[in-house]
């Protein structure tokens, strides 16, 4: 399967994961839409840190 997780980098460092089985990632108004396989969304004022697609991770950083 091709699905990421996503995870939320805070100013310390440390990743806190936010989605599961993302499917599609999104800009939005300034912010990021993710969906997963089940059509769970969740909506962050956030950047993109780096997408490792080997490893199915998406990180992302709080603006």
């Amino acid at each position: 399967m091709c699905e990421s997780s996503a995870y939320l980098v805070s100013t310390g460092g440390e990743e806190e994961l936010i989605l599961e089985d993302v499917v599609m990632m999104r800009p939005e108004n300034g912010r990021i839409l993710l969906t997963n396989i089940l059509g769970d969304k969740k909506d962050l004022d956030a950047e993109i840190d780096h997408i490792d697609l080997l490893k199915h991770r998406i990180v992302l950083r709080k603006k």
